[in-house]
């Protein structure tokens, strides 16, 4: 019967009624002043009309003339943290799911997604939490789940509301209806350098039978770099199909503390733009070119053997066997090329002592004794090792230094690295940072991981101390 009522309202309904029904979910927008600039945005987002006031802040946030008189085909959010994305987002899927017919455009038996992806299920579900709250409390919108699980909400208009994880392969094979990208900036795969490009052009063959399907990209913005990025500077204040919205976080949610921007900008003011007045930060850079990397690898190696006569060396990432691996490379030197012999890497959860000694059988096989490595965690690396007879050395320099050290090698095509996919990786998505100070450093970017790249790079610059030392 609830069914039958929500879909006799359909032909009347658009969001901004959807707000402003006491039956639907207007108690979530008690305040209507605090949710104008997100109004404006929801009416463009889905083809109506506004106000002369109202095209004062479409312009300011788009920097465009004229709203577009239809929905557009794709909208990209930049908008600060806490601004309340996620929750308008959540708002718009089940607007879509409840009441749009998608009916027409799919075959029968055939289901319709709106599909939610994020860095990681656990970020998903947080958009997943704001829909299944808005079905669940509101009588007339929980008539219509047939079934909910952790990672889905099927409904009984054949509409199925999923959350995706950050992997292309997961997405492919879905009729998609709609789909939220949510903090796209932030996407990070240690399978690939470009993972939002790839899942976005997985998703759209998906879209393409759904004429009125809708692309909702959001995110606090990062650095002027990948799908975010090209999307404003190729549509940011351009007339078109795709819309660019761009605002700070006080504008879209007034409700966030002034003092609490305040102090993060004085902390860091750089950041804070970023994170807070959304825009792209300018202290961020990619470490090295995805070319000039992929100009060393010798594609179909993945190890070289031990030759005897060769001088080797090998320099480990330590890890307690919790989060991070535990990484090793091994290296030598031929006529003035770095070649890249060996890396290895075992995945948490391990014993630190059974993977300090099976590295150690690893090094001995090539002749080693020693290994270098940073200062992680105190003495114990150092005692490990020499149980099983070999004596680490702590790195002089540190990891932002070697990587310092790794650029020039190379640049300039003097090294040779193995077919590793995802060393490769790690390198590609490495980033240099500069302090307020002016100082540069260079690290993986938030959420990702080094442990195979800050190896490779060692094991290089290792040799070089150990030339210096006069070892050899």
């Amino acid at each position: 019967m609830h069914f039958h009522i929500i879909y006799v309202r359909v032909d009347v309904m658009d969001i901004l009624k959807f707000i402003d029904d006491e039956k639907l979910v207007k108690p979530w927008f008690k305040n209507p002043r605090n949710w104008e600039v997100w109004r404006v945005f929801l009416a463009v987002l889905f083809g109506l009309g506004i106000s002369r006031k109202q095209a004062k802040i479409f312009r300011q946030c788009t920097k465009r003339r004229k709203p577009p008189t239809k929905p557009p085909r794709e909208a990209w959010l930049i908008v600060g943290r806490r601004g309340g994305k996620s929750f308008i987002s959540a708002l718009v899927a089940v607007f879509l799911a409840c009441f749009y017919d998608y009916s027409r455009y799919l075959a029968p038996g055939e289901v319709g997604t709106i599909m939610l992806i994020a860095q990681d299920r656990k970020q998903a579900r947080v958009l997943k939490n704001y829909i299944s709250a808005f079905l669940n409390e509101v009588p007339l919108l929980k008539a219509m789940i047939a079934k909910e699980t952790s990672e889905a909400i099927e409904l009984v208009n054949g509409i199925n509301i999923e959350i995706a994880t950050g992997n292309f392969r997961a997405v492919r094979g879905y009729t998609v209806v709609a789909c939220l990208a949510d903090e796209i900036a932030f996407w990070r795969s240690e399978n690939s350098t470009n993972p939002d490009y790839e899942i976005l052009d997985a998703i759209r063959p998906g879209m393409a039978t759904i004429p009125n399907a809708m692309l909702i990209c959001l995110s606090s913005p990062y650095a002027k770099r990948g799908a975010l990025y090209e999307a404003y500077k190729n549509h940011y204040g351009k007339d078109g199909d795709v819309l660019v919205w761009q605002a700070d976080t006080r504008t879209m949610n007034p409700t966030v503390s002034q003092k609490v921007i305040d102090r993060a900008y004085e902390r860091d003011p750089v950041s804070a733009q970023a994170e807070y007045g959304a825009q792209f930060r300018s202290d961020i850079e990619s470490f090295v070119i995805r070319e000039a990397v992929e100009a060393v690898v010798i594609l179909g190696r993945y190890e070289l053997p031990p030759i005897p006569g060769v001088r080797y060396s090998a320099f480990v990432d330590p890890s307690g066997g919790a989060r991070d691996s535990f990484t090793i490379a091994i290296s030598h030197e031929e006529n003035g090329t770095k070649i890249l012999d060996a890396i290895r890497e075992l995945k948490p959860p391990f014993s630190p002592d059974r993977v300090c000694q099976e590295f150690a059988v690893l090094l001995k096989s090539y002749w080693l004794r020693e290994v270098t490595g940073d200062r992680y965690a105190g003495q114990w690396p150092q005692e490990r090792f020499e149980r099983y007879g070999i004596t680490y050395k702590t790195s002089e320099k540190t990891k932002s230094q070697l990587y310092q050290d790794f650029l020039p090698i190379l640049n300039s095509g003097q090294c040779e690295l193995l077919d590793n996919k995802k060393m490769i990786n790690q390198i590609v998505n490495l980033e240099r940072r500069t302090a307020r100070s002016g100082k540069d450093s260079i690290d993986h970017p938030p959420g990702g991981f080094d442990d195979l790249s800050n190896v490779a790079a060692g094991s290089f610059c290792a040799a070089k101390i150990l030339r210096i030392a006069g070892v050899w």
